[in-house]
């Protein structure tokens, strides 16, 4: 290929405005690579509201705002006048690209479909397995995720770790006293940030903090609807910007899961200088390192014993918060950015 001619373009469907998790990734990832990719020229395909969120050296490929099939049918339509397409949410189009890279985030909609609707499930495993089988380069978000993409297809992926948002870090006491006053707050509380669903064990954490006599706060979507704890003190969506003082506010965070493909919101509190308690699935081991307190997925007495010194020693917190703000500074987007470009040149790119 011609240098200045390289043209890669990124499917960037999943991106919301502000989201979290994969889209975190999709965001971080599309700001770090352009300074990497020298004169190669570089797009994405997005949804039209969503076109704020790039970079201004990322050309904008818009697409209606839509979701579910019709995203999934915007994400596999032919792309033509690209050199590589690397769809960063797994989907990759029917043809077109020289060279297709696929990033697979987890397994889930393999390894436990009963977490989404029957339909859902159904689809999304006929785009996750054609990616296994079709894309030229995988790029797993963890080592976990790279060995359950061999155990089902057979290949290796280039693993790329990811790393907290630009927006975790320690808040400022003003901040944290604040969000207390906004979202009025207990002195102490065990709090869990996420959408509350089958991959999320928030139950197992409500009756932990009732043992220990302690509130339970749960943030994020449907934190306040009938699938939350009815122990649970739901906030609803809360704004990103009062999450690094939520962490700060919050006694202990917990982070009880059942399947993670890598567990990016733990990481963020522990770069917020959270005290974490997470569950011991998935990637988290390889993840949090020392920064973070891992338990078994389900049992309420391990929670409660894991929770317990947390809740009651300010220095045993401390000494875990000091531990977490180490481990996650040693994880950045640059070192994401740079592992990807190597996997581009792995099969033969110059740009």
């Amino acid at each position: 290929m011609r240098r200045s001619a390289t043209q890669f373009t990124f499917g960037a469907l999943a991106l919301r405005p502000g989201g979290s998790g994969v889209q975190t990734y999709i965001r971080e990832l599309l700001n770090e690579l352009p300074a990497r990719l020298g004169d190669a020229r570089l797009s994405a395909l997005v949804q039209s509201d969503a076109v704020v969120d790039l970079p201004d050296e990322i050309t904008p490929v818009r697409r209606p705002v839509a979701g579910g099939v019709v995203r999934a049918a915007f994400g596999a339509l032919p792309t033509t006048g690209c050199d590589v397409f690397h769809g960063l949410d797994v989907d990759i189009p029917l043809f077109g690209p020289a060279v297709t890279v696929a990033t697979v985030h987890d397994l889930s909609v393999l390894d436990m479909p009963s977490a989404s609707s029957r339909f859902r499930a159904a689809g999304e495993s006929v785009l996750v397995r054609r990616a296994l089988r079709k894309a030229d380069v995988l790029v797993a978000v963890s080592e976990f995720t790279a060995e359950r993409i061999a155990a089902v297809s057979g290949r290796d992926a280039v693993v790329v770790e990811l790393a907290p948002a630009a927006w975790a870090r320690p808040a400022t006491e003003s901040e944290v006293s604040a969000v207390r006053v906004k979202y009025d707050l207990p002195e102490q509380f065990i709090m869990q940030v996420g959408t509350v669903e089958p991959r999320k064990n928030v139950g197992l954490v409500a009756e932990a903090a009732d043992e220990l006599g302690v509130p339970f706060v749960l943030a994020g979507a449907g934190s306040k609807g009938p699938s939350a704890p009815t122990t649970a003190r739901g906030l609803g969506y809360v704004d990103v910007a009062d999450l690094p003082a939520l962490y700060g506010a919050a006694t202990v965070t917990a982070y009880a899961s059942v399947y993670e493909g890598y567990g990016l919101p733990p990481v963020e509190a522990m770069a917020c200088g959270g005290a974490v308690v997470a569950s011991a699935v998935g990637a988290l081991p390889q993840v949090v390192g020392d920064g973070a307190v891992l338990v078994g997925p389900d049992r309420v007495a391990d929670w409660v014993d894991a929770l317990r010194p947390l809740v009651r020693e300010s220095a045993a917190r401390a000494e875990l918060s000091d531990r977490a703000m180490r481990h996650a500074a040693g994880l950045t987007w640059a070192t994401t950015a740079e592992r990807t470009v190597a996997a581009y040149r792995d099969v033969g790119l110059s740009w």
